[in-house]
């Protein structure tokens, strides 16, 4: 993802934020990543919330409806009620009822808010109330693909309903095989759905419901051409669900040219959850910062831990590092293949190892349970990627602390 490289002992990163100029991280040069500069100006004070007024807390939100409530099918309803949902959270609350009723939706929410079971449920509903429904969910990563696929067997089993998940770093004859069975759901990244049109694997004039989930990543990343193609081709009779965290230019664009009259609903959050206690940790003159980490991880309170590198080579180094001092560890970047990226995920996930080290590709849309800790190893590029690397912990009422390296 970035082209800096690791020095050896003693040497600090080639960062894009190793000049420090009154409290502010600049730049090394004009280098990008899916269009946004590395010269940006960071403020170490945005790392830290210790010592600022005590924020106001957020207004319990008040549902209007319950899961009981919702026009689903009796069997789909027992499924809910058995995992526990009572409540809906406020996208929920508002989305449901829209997609239900048949619109197109705009969904403005944050990772983390529950919007996969905001669509899942009465996309799922449809479904069971006409078997030859099809629908395309698109997500910017492996990893949420696969996970949106665990939520969706949660709720469907039972139900005689299918699922293909097609992404790339898997193999590509298998998802073609899986294609040709009975499905309903087809779940996937732009770049492998292209690839199974291009084939000719994959007919979407058949799929007329489409989501596209945390659509200014995708577009971040550089999928835009890629989004627009794959819409031209869906049905033209077609539901389509649309959830971002923000709206970019290019988002109000693509509603514009794809949907019809959709209900908008916007969920304000605050952009960092008050649950989440943020500082730095000044790496001094002669300190190896994964010396510094080491001392941390050793803390009894430092109980599942999520540190971000930003390039592959140093999430590697970092997690042997680690390993070999006798930590339980493991790495996640673009370049291992999907299936060591999912059995990390969920050791991780299940409590076999500790510390996962990873990239910005775990930085969005993943639901880890329990993180105490995010630990920024290295700078974050932007703002935003900060918001969304430490938004892992402090969730679901619950605390959790993030820490920042400052070089």
């Amino acid at each position: 993802m970035y082209n800096n490289r690791m020095g050896g002992r003693g040497s600090r990163p080639t960062s894009a934020f190793k000049k420090r100029r009154n409290g502010k991280f600049t730049g090394a040069g004009p280098r990008s990543r899916g269009g946004r500069s590395f010269a940006k100006v960071l403020d170490v004070n945005l790392f830290i919330n210790k010592g600022k007024a005590p924020l106001e807390p957020e207004k319990k939100y008040q549902p209007q409806n319950l899961f009981s409530d919702f026009a689903f099918n009796h069997q789909l309803k027992k499924t809910i009620a058995a995992r526990g949902y009572k409540q809906p959270t406020p996208i929920q609350d508002q989305a449901i009822p829209a997609v239900l009723a048949g619109h197109d939706v705009v969904g403005l929410a944050n990772t983390g808010t529950g919007k996969t079971a905001a669509f899942l449920l009465p996309l799922i509903n449809k479904i069971i109330l006409n078997p030859q429904e099809k629908v395309l969910i698109m997500t910017p990563t492996r990893e949420l693909a696969v996970q949106i696929q665990e939520e969706f067997l949660s709720f469907a089993k039972s139900l005689r309903i299918f699922a293909v998940v097609v992404i790339g770093g898997a193999s590509m004859g298998r998802q073609i095989s899986e294609l040709r069975r009975q499905h309903n759901l087809v779940i996937g990244t732009p770049g492998r759905i292209k690839d199974l049109l291009s084939r000719r694997s994959l007919n979407l004039s058949q799929f007329n419901n489409i989501v596209l989930d945390e659509a200014d990543r995708m577009l971040d990343m550089g999928f835009i051409g890629d989004i627009k193609n794959i819409l031209a081709q869906a049905g033209k009779k077609k539901q389509t669900l649309l959830f971002s965290a923000t709206f970019p230019r290019e988002i109000e664009g693509l509603i514009k040219d794809f949907l019809i009259d959709p209900k908008r609903i916007a969920i304000k959050t605050k952009e960092i959850s008050s649950q989440i206690d943020q500082d730095i940790v000044r790496i001094k003159s002669g300190q190896e910062k994964s010396d510094v980490l080491g001392n941390l991880l050793k803390q009894k309170h430092f109980n599942k831990v999520l540190v971000f590198t930003r390039t592959k080579h140093g999430a590697d180094k970092l997690c042997k590092k680690l390993v070999q001092t006798g930590f339980k560890a493991e790495a996640i970047h673009g370049n291992k293949s999907q299936s060591k990226r999912q059995i990390a995920l969920r050791k991780f996930k299940n409590n076999l190892t500790d510390i996962l080290v990873a990239t910005d590709v775990a930085a969005r849309g993943l639901d880890i349970p329990n993180v105490s800790h995010v630990i920024n190893f290295d700078v974050p590029a932007t703002h935003e990627d900060y918001i969304h690397r430490i938004g892992r912990t402090g969730r679901i009422d619950q605390k959790g602390t993030a820490l920042t390296f400052i070089v």
